[in-house]
C-alpha cells in the first residue's frame, strides 16, 4: 500500500460542506422514519407533529436553512488510515477552520462559549474530534451536528456486574422515561455498553451514526435494540412530548469489552433532526 497525501485544505473544505449540509439536509433514513411515523403513529397530535417535521424538513432543504435553530455542537469523527500522510497543516486546525468557514457561510448559531465566562466564542468552535487509526489510504470524516436538548438529558454510568443485562435494559428506558419531552422526540437512543466511563460515552455517540432502521450485526444485539425501542415506545410520551405511541425513532446499542468489577453503560439521546454527514477522502 502506498502512502497517500491528502491536504489540509482538502479537508477544510470537506468539514465545510459537511457542516453545512448536515444542518440542512436530513438523511433518507430520518425523512422515510418521519413517514413511518406518521403512518403508524395513533394519536391525532402526533400525526399533525411528523406532518410539520416532514414540512419542516422540505423547506430547510429547498431554501437551505437550517432544520433547527440550535445548530449544535459539532463532533468530528475521523477514521485515519495508517497510510495517510496529511500535508499543508494540521489536521486538528484544518478540520476547526472548515466548522467556522461552515458555520459562518451558512449563517447557522455560533453556540460555543467558555464552560467559565459563559463568553460566546463567535464561530462554533472548537469541534470536538475522536480519531481512529484503521488499515488503508483513506481518510473518513462523520460531522455531527448535535443539539444540546438530547445532550444535555445523556448520561454514563458504572454498574457493578451484578445489576445484570436487565439492569441495563431498566437504566436506558428510565433515562429516556425521565428526559420526556425535553429532548425533542421523537428520540434516537444511542446505547454504550463496555469500555470504561468515556469509551461507553463515546461509542453511544457514535452509534448515532448507524442509520435509522439498521440493526446491529450481531444477532443478539439487534434484538436488544429491538426490545429496547418497543419498551420505550411503550411510555406514551409521544412525538414532541403530546403524547403518542412513538417516542423514539430507532435505538442503536455498540459495545466493548470491559473490566470484570463493572458495566460502563451510556445513553446518548439525539433530538428527531439527527443531523450527520460522511464523507471519505
Amino acid at each position: 500500500m502506498y502512502l497517500r497525501k491528502i491536504t489540509a485544505k482538502e479537508i477544510t473544505e470537506t468539514v465545510r460542506k459537511l457542516c453545512i449540509e448536515s444542518n440542512t439536509i436530513l438523511g433518507d433514513d430520518i425523512i422515510e422514519s418521519y413517514n413511518q411515523g406518521l403512518e403508524k403513529e395513533v394519536s391525532p397530535v402526533g400525526k399533525d407533529v411528523f406532518r410539520q417535521l416532514l414540512e419542516n424538513a422540505k423547506i430547510a432543504k429547498d431554501e437551505s436553512l437550517a432544520v433547527c435553530q440550535d445548530t449544535g455542537m459539532v463532533i468530528v469523527f475521523i477514521e485515519l488510515g495508517q497510510d495517510v500522510h496529511v500535508v499543508g497543516g494540521n489536521v486538528n486546525e484544518a478540520i476547526t477552520e472548515g466548522v467556522r468557514q461552515g458555520y459562518k457561510d451558512g449563517c447557522f448559531r455560533a453556540s460555543t462559549l467558555d464552560p467559565l465566562t459563559r463568553k460566546n466564542l463567535g464561530d462554533n468552535t472548537p469541534p470536538v474530534i475522536h480519531v481512529e487509526v484503521v488499515p488503508g489510504n483513506k481518510l473518513k470524516l462523520s460531522v455531527l451536528t448535535k443539539g444540546f436538548g438530547g445532550e444535555m438529558m445523556s448520561r454514563v454510568i458504572a454498574f457493578p456486574p451484578a445489576v445484570g443485562i436487565e439492569g441495563v435494559k431498566r437504566y436506558v428506558v428510565e433515562r429516556v422515561e425521565e428526559s420526556g419531552a425535553n429532548p425533542c422526540p421523537p428520540v434516537i437512543v444511542g446505547v454504550g455498553i463496555g469500555g470504561t466511563f468515556e469509551k461507553a460515552a463515546i461509542i453511544a455517540k457514535k452509534a448515532l451514526l448507524r442509520p435509522v432502521g439498521k440493526r446491529h450485526s450481531h444477532p443478539e444485539i439487534a434484538k436488544l435494540e429491538e426490545e429496547l425501542l418497543k419498551k420505550i415506545n411503550q411510555l406514551g410520551i409521544g412525538p414532541q412530548g403530546l403524547g403518542g405511541t412513538i417516542t423514539a425513532l430507532d435505538v442503536h446499542i455498540e459495545t466493548y469489552p470491559t473490566h470484570i468489577a463493572s458495566i460502563p453503560v451510556a445513553v446518548n439521546i439525539q433530538c428527531h433532526s439527527n443531523r450527520h454527514r460522511e464523507a471519505i477522502l
